[in-house]
């Protein structure tokens, strides 16, 4: 195997071959791409196709070829098009920052060593954020590619549970990141008194709240997907039994479906009844709608001529473009800020930078807006101060 001298190699040799690289990543599906759509894809130069072929960039077997696992996993984690749900890479994450960044930062002696082992926390609770809605995102849509795209019944059913199990997996790598950031790891964050850290860590709280609540409607929609398989599966059963039995002559005294047709009435062979839908204004503007109602509309003359009456002209104010700018300011993101400040939340929204000019009044409806939408994340205290003729209660955060 020829290795890379240095990333600018590297980066070279995937230069040259972007275009041969980026056309079988987007067939990574396919297991034929034949040697031959290769070449005439690069224009007849091969020494491309054997420099990517001797990096061990791509593989040929026979004719065909293929993308290196290594690379093919390295685009797909780059682009997020990876379908694999990957727990461990998190647990063993959660597992370096407790046992080895944490404490080599509590033992380091140097305020570079303590640098180096802060630098690998804050990268690792990111990834851990960022995977974790990833992973989420990826089993929602495994589990509709499951139930909505297998045939097989027994293993649809099987693909829905192990989606259950790698769901559960993900709930329980929840709990023990947020035991980590609550419990475990306090002694570190009190003694890391560094601000990007601080807002890291929220930012991990609210991803993994938002996460949490996610789970509730996968597990919702995995119980239902399931429940509906097993219905199903015993339905065509049964009725696989009553066609056997019908087909050998003995459905009538095997079975008592005389007497449960008898006492049935429903309107399966009735004639459907039709009715005629409005079509929206979006749908007649259709170019294809349009042709159509025109061609069935010469069919039936009523021999009646509208009157078509024509429109004054369009002054010049008419014509005159106007556009009105509204800014709209994000409570949301105030929040986030507020959450890595030392001020209690009226002194911080008093002197908070909006993005448009904020009266005294607003500023205060805006705190009493921040108290009643995120009061499950604030601690308000039993201490009030006073301004002028008002009195606020002491809030921070949690």
């Amino acid at each position: 195997m020829n290795h890379f001298n240095s990333i600018r190699e590297l980066l070279s040799t995937l230069n040259r071959g972007h275009r041969l690289l980026a056309e079988m990543f987007e067939q990574r599906k396919s297991l034929h791409y034949r040697f031959e759509l290769a070449l005439d894809l690069m224009d007849g130069n091969e020494d491309v196709i054997k420099l990517l072929l001797s990096k061990n960039i791509i593989r040929q077997n026979g004719n065909l070829l293929e993308l290196d696992d290594q690379f093919l996993k390295f685009f797909e984690e780059i682009l997020e098009v990876n379908e694999e749900i990957n727990t461990s890479y998190i647990n063993e994450s959660i597992r370096q920052v407790k046992d080895e960044y944490m404490a080599y930062y509590l033992q380091a002696a140097s305020d570079s060593e303590r640098f180096k082992y802060l630098k690998a926390v804050k990268s690792a609770l990111r990834k851990i954020g960022r995977t974790t809605m990833r992973n989420i995102v990826d089993l929602n849509r495994n589990i509709d590619n499951a139930f909505k795209l297998e045939t097989n019944y027994k293993i649809k059913l099987s693909k829905l549970e192990n989606h259950r199990v790698k769901m559960e997996a993900i709930q329980q790598m929840i709990v023990q990141t947020e035991k980590l950031l609550n419990e475990e790891a306090l002694t570190f964050f009190k003694t890391a008194t560094d601000e990007e850290l601080k807002y890291i860590k929220t930012e991990l709280i609210l991803e993994l709240t938002e996460s949490r609540h996610n789970l509730i409607e996968t597990r919702k929609q995995i119980i239902e997907y399931i429940n509906q398989i097993k219905y199903q599966s015993k339905f065509i059963e049964k009725l696989r039994k009553l066609k056997y039995l019908r087909d050998q002559f003995e459905i009538k005294h095997k079975t008592n479906i005389n007497e449960v047709l008898s006492n049935t009435h429903s309107l399966a062979v009735e004639t459907k009844t039709f009715y005629s839908l409005k079509l929206s204004l979006e749908k007649l503007q259709q170019d294809g709608v349009y042709q159509l109602i025109k061609k069935v509309s010469s069919k039936f003359k009523s021999g009646i001529n509208p009157k078509k009456n024509a429109a004054e002209n369009l002054s010049e104010d008419d014509l005159r473009n106007e556009t009105e700018k509204e800014i709209h300011i994000n409570l949301r993101q105030v929040k986030k800020k507020f959450a890595t400040s030392d001020k209690n939340l009226f002194d911080f929204i008093s002197e908070y930078q909006f993005p448009k000019e904020v009266s005294y009044d607003e500023r205060v409806t805006i705190y009493c807006q921040m108290i009643s939408l995120f009061e499950s994340e604030f601690e308000v205290s039993e201490n009030f101060e006073r301004q002028d003729i008002l009195e606020y209660a002491l809030v921070y955060p949690k």
